[in-house]
C-alpha cells in the first residue's frame, strides 16, 4: 500500500471521528515529510531505522510507513476502517443518498487545515459532484481570512484544479465564506463578489448584539444580491472544544422572509458542535418558503463527511429534498446562483 496514502487515510478516519488536532497533523505532516521520496528510498530508510530518526517521524507513524511498504495494509489503520463502517448519524440515509454537492468547507489558505488539492479530492472520494470553497474574509483576521489579492490567486488555483480534474464528474466551486459586517456590507470587494460561483453570509462577530441590530444586520447582508446562503445564522455552540455558546437574537420571522424573497437558501450547518439553525428555526425557514443548503462547514478532508448530520437534522424535520439545494444537480445549481 502507498504509505502517503495510508497517512492520509487514517487522518481522514480520525477526522471524521473528531480526534485531537494535534493527534490528525501528526499523520498528515509524516505524509508530507516522506512525499519527496522516491519508493526505494522510503524503503530502504524505514528498512535501515533512518526514517524513524526523521524529525516528524513518530513510532506510531513509522510502524504504519514500515508495513505499508512492506506490502501490507498498516494495522492502525485496519482498524480505523473497521470503527467506522457505521453512520455517524441516526437516520437521514435517504436524503445523504440524494445530495450531490456541499458549499461550505475551508482550506489551509484560511482557518482550515489541509491543502485544496486533499480537500477536492476528499470530496471527490466521498461521491461528491461538486464542492465549493469558501475560505474566510479579511475582516475575519483571528482565521487569516483572505483579502481580494488573495482571493484572486485562489482562484486561479481553483481553475487549475478543475482543468487538471476535467470530465471526471467532479467540480470544486470558487466560493467564500464573507463576513456580515455590523454595517450589514458584505466584506468583500464587489467585483471579487462577481467572480464567485458561490457566496456564503454569515455573522462571525457581536454575536451578542441586540435583537433589532442584529436582524438589522442580517437583512442588509440578506438583501446583497451576492448572497446566495446565509451560513450558520444564529452562531450557537452546543458541544465541543470551544465551549458553548448561546444562539444569537434576531427577528427570525423578518430574517428568513427576506430569505424568501431574495432566493437566499438558509444553511443547515452539519457540524456537530453547531446543529445551526435549531429545530424550531428550521420549522420557521419552511413555514416562511425558504430552500435550503445542507453543508458541512468542513475544515479539513475528514470533516466532509459531517453532511450526514445535515442530513439526519433535515430529515427528521421533513425538509423536501426538492428544497434543499445541494441535491441539485450542478447546471441547476449555478443557474439559481447566477454563474451559469
Amino acid at each position: 500500500m502507498d504509505a502517503v496514502a495510508a497517512l492520509n487515510e487514517i487522518a481522514f478516519w480520525l477526522e471524521r471521528e473528531r480526534a485531537a488536532t494535534f493527534k490528525v497533523q501528526a499523520f498528515r505532516k509524516a505524509a508530507d515529510i516522506i512525499a519527496g521520496l522516491e519508493p526505494a528510498e522510503l524503503k530502504a530508510r524505514a528498512e535501515d531505522g533512518r526514517l524513524k530518526r526523521m524529525k516528524g517521524i513518530g513510532d506510531r507513524t513509522y510502524q504504519v510507513i514500515r508495513q505499508a511498504v512492506d506490502g501490507a495494509v498498516p494495522d492502525y489503520l485496519e482498524d480505523l476502517r473497521q470503527r467506522s463502517t457505521g453512520s455517524l448519524a441516526e437516520g437521514g440515509s435517504e436524503l445523504l443518498a440524494s445530495l450531490r454537492g456541499d458549499l461550505h468547507s475551508h482550506s489551509d489558505w484560511s482557518d482550515g487545515g489541509s491543502p485544496i488539492t486533499l480537500m477536492a479530492e476528499a470530496a471527490r472520494l466521498l461521491g461528491r459532484e461538486y464542492l465549493a470553497l469558501t475560505d474566510h474574509s479579511p475582516n475575519l483576521k483571528i482565521a487569516n481570512g483572505l483579502t481580494a489579492e488573495r482571493l484572486a490567486e485562489q482562484l486561479d488555483v481553483v481553475a487549475g484544479i478543475n482543468d487538471e480534474t476535467g470530465g471526471n464528474g467532479f467540480t470544486l466551486l470558487a466560493g467564500i465564506e464573507v463576513d456580515i459586517l455590523e454595517s450589514g456590507e458584505l466584506d468583500q470587494t464587489p467585483e471579487m463578489l462577481d467572480r464567485l460561483d458561490i457566496v456564503v453570509a454569515s455573522v462571525h462577530s457581536k454575536l451578542r448584539s441586540d435583537r433589532s441590530t442584529m436582524t438589522r444586520r442580517m437583512l442588509a447582508g440578506i438583501r446583497d444580491p451576492h448572497t446566495n446562503v446565509l451560513g450558520h445564522c444564529t452562531g450557537r455552540l452546543v458541544e465541543g472544544s470551544r465551549g458553548t455558546r448561546p444562539q444569537s437574537e434576531f427577528d427570525a420571522k423578518k430574517v428568513f422572509a427576506a430569505c424568501a424573497e431574495n432566493n437566499v437558501a438558509v444553511e443547515i450547518n452539519s457540524r456537530p458542535e453547531r446543529q445551526d439553525p435549531p429545530d424550531d428555526l428550521i420549522q420557521l425557514a419552511l413555514d416562511a418558503g425558504c430552500l435550503f443548503s445542507i453543508n458541512s462547514d468542513a475544515h479539513a478532508p475528514g470533516q466532509l463527511d459531517f453532511l450526514q448530520y445535515g442530513a439526519a437534522r433535515a430529515a427528521s424535520n421533513s425538509v423536501p429534498a426538492e428544497r434543499i439545494i445541494t441535491t441539485w444537480p450542478l447546471d441547476k445549481l449555478l443557474e439559481w446562483s447566477g454563474t451559469a
